[in-house]
């Protein structure tokens, strides 16, 4: 083998009739549009589709003569004049609904960090949920005209694609990914010399060069650190996504939010919002704060107030482990030449990250650290918003759980992007054009009822024969991968049946998604596959985390089920499931099936893609399905129920399942009318789409966005910097004040003025005097809490009700009142309770200081 001295591209001649091709290949807007991207299959179907639908590659590897035929094809020609002007409305338009709903908004940007986004099968920069939901929350962004910028990291391996061993054993390989062969283009210099940026580590600087890919409207900026400026460790930083140990994992994520800040800063780009996808980037929190203290000449208590006027967070998960814990050694190894330059002490430092702040053994948190430096923070659903609420409380140890300062936006899904070509033509018939860019009209989705019942399911048949097609392609490449007998690969053209009732599940193999949970009853599971009369089907596709050794086992286990003669043609499983894969199920199947072990699924998305694309959902109740589930949008695995013991819990939602598919489900999809229509089963998925469609997408979601916390807190910025950032060094030296004297407070009497006899309606007065040392009564927000009280003496459901300053007691004492209406019979209770009180507080929790009166 020889090793050239230098390296060179020749790419085929473009023509001038088709130049138009490299812009619209260097814009992802091809990824969800129909016009842009029927023109690059039409280019070369066969190698659309070997380049993983990579419009750039095709354009750099497709044959001269084939491009010379088609700039002398009329018909092409008119087809790419078409997509041409489509781009250019898109691009150009000013009527989008940010524009038109918050004019207030212009000239305001907001900056979305997040380790991953699955934005393109082409662009491995995604491992699952996370990373999909922030390509769909670019997306969308694009589509409302949302001034949002997207920052991330470029691996140059990526995600690992699976491949399973004869014993079916999950196997990992990370292929390179050619940089120059994407959509995406290098930030340069005015000298056309790579734009960098720099973070310090221990002993050494880390180098960074940044990669533009263009979302639509939204620019998304990714740092690479594959660059000859730094060491060969160091050049391996961006290698992987979530791969390494905790000390890799702590150099990306300083790169991700020190050098993603950097980057914006380079780039000249000032965002009023940085908005935190996840705890992984909540180091640019700091960096904001060193940056204010450097330039703006703050202090840190006032660089804080900033930073957290301008910051928003977003937590993803209810499980423990999945959140990001750096041991203080290493915290301290990479930082204690960075937090003099915040003016912090060492433990002040620590204590930003931890829980506790007096326990200095105490691990280091993102978590933590993002929902201390972010003026609002949210969960992914109702309940996942409860959960987390629960599972952060000790951030703020006096506060009541249901207030703890943790909202929630329920996720979404970008419909463009997952609903198939041939639903969407008939959604463009009968529903509008305008599901593609405002899917949260939820007047338009009503209109699903409009489609006639045999065009719906004819459309939704020729999914399922896709699929179907799919599944057997890929698993006759998977067994000839493995070097299994000719027999055996000629049988793969026999799985499935195109007719049959069609289950998919197809997620993330971790052991509380419970993969296996049908596996439970093997007979009965047989009996179902095996039925003459009403048989079913199984594909399953996802991965397990290379270091998840159980999850593993459970992907053998259904190998090994899927491999039983009695089995063989009615279980498939797809492997290195990916956004090709996901997008042929969610778009085939007749029932996505889901079973977490509640409440460890914060919301998920896949069922909602299904949902879109007339699947049902049958799922247990969490996440996102508590919300979307109703009698007529699919079916519950069991009623929301807690269990301690998850061995009996398993038990019985395995029964439950199976009852669910032999009594409803099988019954509903094989009832036919005379025109061999499932018409009960179309009927459940018109209402599915109708009640789903306008909810559960991300135009709904990135709305909710802009109005909950982006624009609330660009306008808290913008009154917090003027006038040389006077406002926030009042907060902070009120905070400083409050926070020195808080402890001062007494509340010395509470006392209920009442009659004998009370009934429901009458008025009663509540009195409480409270010494509140150096403060004042501007200071502090005195409440009446009163309500129902239980059987283990405790209130249910308390109203708050804010008491006045009558006047002064004595001294430093001041009297409150309040006025209460009893509303309810029974055992009342009530207690005083006091808060900090300032215009400029962000939430009147977020201290964490409260005062109970005590009995």
């Amino acid at each position: 083998m020889l090793r050239p001295i230098q390296t060179f591209t020749v790419a085929p001649s473009i023509p001038p009739e088709l130049s138009a091709l490299t812009t619209l290949a260097q814009n992802l807007m091809w990824a969800w549009v129909d016009e842009p991207m029927a023109v690059f299959m039409r280019l070369d179907p066969d190698l659309w589709e070997s380049t993983h639908h990579n419009p750039v590659q095709m354009l750099g590897s497709i044959r001269q003569e084939r491009l010379n035929t088609l700039a002398r094809d009329d018909a092409f020609l008119a087809q790419l004049d078409r997509a041409v002007r489509r781009y250019q409305e898109y691009i150009e338009s000013t009527g989008t609904w940010y524009a038109k709903g918050h004019p207030e908004g212009a000239g305001v940007r907001f900056a979305y960090f997040s380790a991953e986004f699955g934005l393109t099968e082409c662009l491995q920069t995604y491992s699952g949920g996370l990373g999909i939901l922030s390509g769909d929350h670019l997306k969308a962004a694009s589509d409302l005209g949302v001034p949002l910028i997207g920052v991330g990291l470029l691996y140059q391996q990526g995600y690992f694609r699976q491949y399973l061993n004869a014993d079916g054993w999950q196997q990992e390989r990370y292929p390179e990914n050619d940089f120059f062969s994407l959509p995406i283009a290098l930030e340069r210099n005015k000298d056309g010399t790579p734009l960098t940026i720099s973070v310090d580590l221990p002993g050494r600087t880390l180098h960074a060069q940044i990669w533009r890919v263009q979302v639509g409207r939204v620019p998304l900026y990714l740092l690479d650190t594959n660059i000859p400026q730094n060491s060969h460790d160091d050049q391996n930083i961006t290698d992987q996504l979530y791969g390494g140990d905790r000390e890799l994992r702590i150099k990306q994520e300083i790169l991700l939010g020190i050098g993603g800040y950097r980057a914006l800063k380079a780039l000249g780009i000032q965002p009023d919002v940085y908005h935190l996808n996840e705890g992984h980037s909540a180091f640019l929190t700091l960096e904001h704060c060193r940056e204010l203290i450097a330039e703006k000449g703050l202090t840190f208590r006032e660089a804080r107030e900033a930073t957290i006027a301008s910051t928003v967070f977003t937590t993803h998960t209810p499980v423990p482990a999945g959140n990001d814990y750096f041991a203080p050694e290493l915290v301290e190894r990479y930082f204690a030449s960075y937090y003099p330059s915040l003016n912090l002490s060492s433990k002040d430092f620590h204590s930003l990250g931890r829980e506790n702040v007096d326990n200095e053994r105490e691990s280091f948190c993102m978590t933590v650290l993002a929902l201390r430096m972010s003026g609002k923070s949210n969960g992914v659903s109702k309940l996942h918003g409860e959960v987390s609420r629960q599972m952060w409380k000790n951030v703020w140890p006096k506060v009541p759980v249901h207030e703890v300062p943790i909202i929630s936006i329920t996720n979404g899904v970008h419909a463009p992007s997952w609903v198939s070509h041939d639903l969407g033509e008939l959604y463009d018939r009968y529903l509008g054009p305008k599901w593609r860019e405002d899917a949260g009209q939820f007047g338009l989705w009503s209109r699903v009822h409009h489609i006639p019942d045999e065009e719906l399911w004819r459309t939704h048949e020729r999914r399922r024969e896709r699929l179907v097609a799919f599944a057997r392609h890929r698993l006759r490449g998977q067994l000839e991968a493995r070097g299994t007998t000719a027999t055996e690969i000629a049988q793969a053209d026999e799985i499935l049946n195109p007719e049959a009732l069609t289950i998919g599940f197809a997620r993330r193999f971790a052991t509380y998604k419970r993969a296996t949970l049908l596996l439970r009853n093997p007979e009965r599971l047989i009996a179902l596959l095996n039925s003459k009369d009403r048989p079913i089907q199984f594909i399953f596709a996802g991965k397990a985390h290379p270091h998840d050794t159980p999850g593993k086992e459970l992907i053998r286990q259904i190998i090994h089920f899927e491999r039983r003669a009695d089995v063989r043609r009615r279980m498939v499983f797809i492997e290195d499931y990916d956004m090709v894969v996901a997008r042929y199920l969610v778009q085939g199947v007749d029932v996505w099936l889901n079973t977490p072990r509640r409440p460890l699924e914060a919301s998920g998305t896949s069922g909602m893609k299904a949902t879109m694309n007339g699947g049902l959902n049958a799922s247990i109740l969490d996440g996102w399905w508590v919300e979307g589930y109703n009698a007529n949008t699919g079916w519950a695995i069991g009623r929301g129920e807690d269990y301690r013991d998850e061995k009996y819990q398993d038990e019985v939602e395995s029964n439950a399942l199976f009852d669910l598919l032999e009594k409803d489900i099988i019954p509903l999809y094989y009832h036919r009318s005379a025109d061999d229509l499932p018409r009960g089963w179309i009927s459940k998925m018109k209402s599915a789409i109708r009640t789903i469609g306008p909810e559960f997408n991300t135009n709904r979601m990135v709305r909710e966005y802009a109005e909950l916390m982006y624009l609330p807190s660009s306008e808290r910025m913008r009154s917090f910097s003027a006038n040389g950032f006077k406002r926030t060094k009042e907060i902070a030296s009120w905070k400083e004040d409050i926070h020195r004297n808080w402890h001062d407070i007494r509340i010395t009497n509470v006392a209920l003025e009442a009659h004998d006899g009370i009934k429901v309606g009458d008025v009663i007065t509540l009195r409480a005097t409270i010494d509140l040392g150096s403060l004042e009564p501007e200071d502090v927000l005195v409440e009446a809490c009163y309500g129902s009280v239980n059987a283990a003496e405790m209130l249910e459901h308390p109203v708050m009700t804010p008491m006045t300053v009558e006047g002064k007691a004595n001294g430093t004492s001041h009297t409150f009142t309040a006025s209460i209406k009893l509303e309810v019979a029974g055992r009342v209770g009530h207690t005083v309770r006091v808060l900090p009180s300032h215009r400029d507080l962000v939430d009147r929790f977020h201290e964490g200081l409260i005062i109970w009166a005590t009995s």
